[in-house]
């Protein structure tokens, strides 16, 4: 009998299980991912182990255990079933090269009948068949069958349903573990695990790891053999439970209870409002476990934060469909930190104000939103009206859901109400299109720093660094390549990439731009554009053969451009010292989220909540420069990373250090963990000048400097821009100020005789048409062409034509630049005997050739053929003839 268990009941039975059999419970990481493995999020327990899977020792041995927190958004549109989540969690055990087969099948099977109660009898494994690429699993099947599960229960499945890989990295063969529930009838005579006829659930997933998966797909045993097993805990929740529905659980019943009560709905009444009640439950569980995380992600418009947005945007809208505003909202989502997780993740409650806080910005935003995205969701339902098109185009609704976050679901609903329909092919189209875009943005630095190309090279072959003692070096060109291969030379005029086993090149990291400079040979030189770190520890020296042909196996001078580097050493200097400052102004909230320096500048991210002031901006440049004329002693040490964090010195989130650090000291001011180059002395940075202060994502500022002779040419140029504005203006730099002063005064002047113009011009148009009213069964219908009227135009004529009426239908059609605008109004009385304007113009619109819609009061439309105008004003009369019955 399968024992019935709480949430921490069993977490803790996990991590103590493996304990007592030598592992150590190493904790979890962030959700969001570092980046080395191609995705945005750590989707599964392996994932930050990818380096110890490849052979590196972990310091914490080699038999691992941990839950960690896991978010997976690829079938967020299965979200609302009794099953899928955004967040979950994966129980997980790890082997690095200790044990392997016999072990994890022997404990499997223990785990599952000692600790969770499963009967031996109703356990079922899959084991990997074999393919062209690896040989069947017989070892693995062998070992099952001896920890004790029955041989008639052990099925051979293909690499679909028992191969376990990322993109690239460790794989291999895995072996599943299922529940055999015989109150379920077999569906056929090859009934098995993996047929979804609901005989045979999943439980449990143990991966041999004996592979590693090369970039061009080709695979390679690996040093070591591992064990990867991942047991979700969510499913397993559920099912020990005899729960059939995972938000029915304990991690659920309380949010659902509580959108009950705020809502008045009723859970599993009604599949509509059930599946709503499902994705805002998941999804401000994934909300609220993201913005809490240690990474601290905020919405953004790309990457992880996207997803992020998107999830809670998903949540408002069918919270509005349940009339569950921002405040009811909030309170569901403070469950998952007072109750269910505050014991399991502690920082949660710690940092509930943030959480909440953040979450509120995003719902408040997204609410304003939908006003703006209102607001130009009319533009173009306007311009489709005047182009004669009865769909409004898919890049159209895509502008709306990219830029406004406008749901493309809300775009289809409002453009059925105005009679037309949207282009959701091109809809999906221009979402491939960002999306392909963001990947090969992404990816630009991966396809030079990760190309194939370097995997032939010699594994021995390394790069050693000495370029913070030295700006110059002799060395042997151990390697050149091209792009997409290895090469022995490189004439003139041709690019490359020249690796050698030492090189005073700083390659590109922690935002720091790589150097530049020259390598020369007897007969060559290369000029070095960026030096850049490669797989295996190597550093490429990208660039160009300025002259001669340079060789494999050549001496060669290596040559620093140092100008370049001690103005990027300011800058990173500056940016330690910029970070400080912001922390004393802004407070401890202000975190480095990103930053980037070469010669000219330096750009500096960081989390806070609100635009600077003018004020703050200044404070900060004027602290920077303080402890620049401070000429502080800028030290440099070499230390354990335990010693380092004792330290108290800054790290930044994501970025991987190794087991000795670089710590920067700027005297006792400013502590950070940093591999970066630098100033000697503060005094060597000479000025700081705070460019500009912006705002790049939600929640994320944006700073731009200059230092030393960059600020002394940036104050040049603003002179000069000064001079030409004041010769523009035909004045003097000191009168400039009057002198625009008085500019607005005389645009002022003209904008206002043009509003009287065109005032004039339309009341003008108006007079000339009220002698056209006609009267159709005791209703008033004006029905009248103009010329060069744009919509807006027609739309302010028509309100002012329906005022003089007092009660009837306004039909107006101008010919504008060879198109039509078609405008149609009613009052109210004329509409509850009868008249429709949406329907009217779509019964007319076809005879200049276009299409259009709208409310009862109020339509509009546009067309390509003004010679039938005369026509839809004829037909006019007759559609309200109709109408009216």
């Amino acid at each position: 009998m399968m024992k019935k268990i709480t949430y921490n009941e069993l977490r803790n039975a996990w991590l103590d299980f493996y304990k007592e059999r030598g592992h150590v419970d190493i904790g979890a990481v962030s959700l969001v991912s570092d980046g080395s493995t191609g995705v945005m999020f750590n989707v599964a327990g392996m994932q930050p182990l990818m380096p110890y899977l490849l052979g590196e020792k972990h310091p914490k041995g080699t038999r691992l255990c941990n839950i960690q927190g896991c978010v997976r958004t690829n079938d967020i549109d299965s979200v609302g079933d009794k099953s899928h989540l955004t967040f979950f969690e994966m129980m997980g055990s790890w082997s690095l090269g200790d044990y392997f087969k016999e072990e994890r099948c022997k404990w499997s099977f223990e785990l599952l009948t000692q600790v969770f109660g499963f009967d031996a009898d109703h356990l079922a494994a899959t084991v990997f068949e074999g393919n062209e690429n690896a040989p069947r699993d017989e070892e693995g099947a062998a070992f099952r069958e001896k920890s004790g599960f029955k041989k008639e229960n052990i099925f051979f499945l293909p690499a679909e349903d028992n191969w376990w890989g990322l993109e690239y990295g460790p794989c291999g063969p895995d072996s599943e573990m299922f529940f055999i529930d015989d109150t379920k009838a077999p569906c056929g005579p090859d009934c098995k695990p993996g047929c979804h006829c609901g005989r045979y659930t999943e439980v449990g997933n143990d991966v041999f790891m004996q592979y590693e998966k090369h970039h061009d797909g080709h695979l390679t045993p690996l040093k070591q053999k591992n064990v990867d097993t991942g047991w979700g805990l969510e499913r397993n929740f559920a099912f020990l439970n005899g729960i059939d529905d995972v938000y029915k659980t304990e991690l659920f019943a309380s949010v659902i209870a509580k959108i009950e009560s705020l809502s008045g709905f009723i859970y599993d009444a009604e599949d509509k409002n059930t599946r709503s009640m499902r994705i805002i439950a998941d999804h401000l569980r994934t909300g609220v476990m993201l913005i809490g995380d240690e990474a601290r992600l905020l919405p953004d418009n790309t990457g992880a934060g996207y997803i992020l947005r998107r999830l809670i945007r998903r949540a408002v809208r069918h919270g509005r469909s349940l009339g569950l505003d921002a405040e009811k909202l909030l309170l569901i989502a403070s469950i998952y930190i007072d109750d269910i997780y505050s014991e399991g993740y502690p920082l949660l409650v710690k940092n509930k104000d943030y959480i909440l806080g953040e979450l509120k910005k995003e719902i408040k935003r997204f609410e304003a939103t939908l006003e703006n995205g209102m607001a130009e969701y009319k533009k173009i339902l306007d311009a489709t009206g005047n182009a004669g098109s009865g769909e409004i185009e898919g890049k159209d609704a895509f502008y709306l859901y990219d830029t406004f976050g406008f749901p493309v679901e809300l775009t289809v609903e409002l453009a059925e109400e105005a009679g037309l329909k949207v282009d959701m092919d091109g809809f999906k189209a221009a979402m491939e299109g960002q999306k392909a875009k963001a990947r090969e943005n992404a990816n630009f630095s991966a396809k030079l720093t990760d190309s194939a190309v370097y995997d032939k090279l010699d594994e021995n072959l390394t790069s050693e660094f000495i370029g913070y003692e030295t700006l110059k070096g002799e060395e042997v060109i151990a390697a050149i390549a091209g792009e997409e291969s290895l090469l022995d030379s490189l004439s003139e005029g041709k690019e490359g990439t020249i690796i050698t086993s030492k090189t005073p090149f700083y390659a590109t990291m922690g935002g720091q731009k790589g150097d530049t400079g020259i390598i020369k040979t007897s007969s060559a030189e290369f000029k070095v554009s960026e030096a850049v770190k490669l797989p295996g520890g190597r550093i490429g020296h990208v660039g160009k053969v300025m002259k001669g042909t340079i060789s494999k196996g050549d001496k060669a001078e290596l040559l620093v451009d140092k100008a370049n580097r001690d103005a990027t050493c300011r800058n990173h200097t500056a940016t330690h010292l910029l970070q400080k400052a912001l922390q004393e102004i802004l407070g401890d909230g202000a975190h480095q989220k990103g930053s980037y320096q070469d010669g000219t500048r330096t750009r500096f991210d960081f989390s806070y909540g609100q635009a600077m002031t003018a004020e703050q901006i200044a404070a900060a440049e004027k602290k920077v420069n303080e402890k620049i004329a401070e000429d502080i002693d800028v030290v440099t040490s070499v230390m354990g990373i335990e010693e380092a964090k004792a330290t108290g010195a800054m790290a930044l989130f994501g970025e991987k250090y190794g087991d000795t650090v670089r710590v920067v000291n700027v005297g006792d001011w400013s502590v950070e963990l940093c591999g970066g180059t630098h100033v000697k002395k503060t005094g060597q940075i000479a000025f700081f000048k705070i460019l500009s202060e912006s705002g790049i994502a939600a929640g994320v500022r944006r700073i731009e400097a200059v230092t030393g002779s960059n600020v002394l040419e940036y104050y040049r140029k603003i002179e000069e821009r000064l001079e030409d504005a004041a010769k523009a203006a035909k004045t003097t730099p000191d009168a400039l100020v009057d002198r625009i002063g008085k500019l607005h005064d005389e645009i002022r002047a003209l904008k206002s005789e043009n509003e009287s113009l065109k005032s004039k011009a339309a009341n003008e148009a108006l007079s000339d048409v009220t002698d056209m009213v006609k009267e159709i069964k005791g209703v008033k219908l004006l029905a009248a062409s103009l010329k060069g009227v744009d919509m807006n135009g027609l739309r302010e004529l028509s309100d002012n034509m329906k005022t003089k009426l007092e009660e009837g239908v306004v039909v107006l059609l101008s010919e504008n630049d060879g198109k039509v605008n078609m405008v149609v109004s009613a009052t109210d009385k004329v509409i509850k005997k009868g008249a429709h304007a949406g329907n009217l113009i779509k019964e007319i619109a076809s005879l200049v050739g276009g299409g259009g819609g709208g409310r009862p009061n109020m339509a509009q439309a546009g067309g390509k053929d003004p010679s039938g105008i005369e026509k839809a004003l004829k037909k006019a009369e007759e559609v309200l003839e109709a109408q009216l019955g």
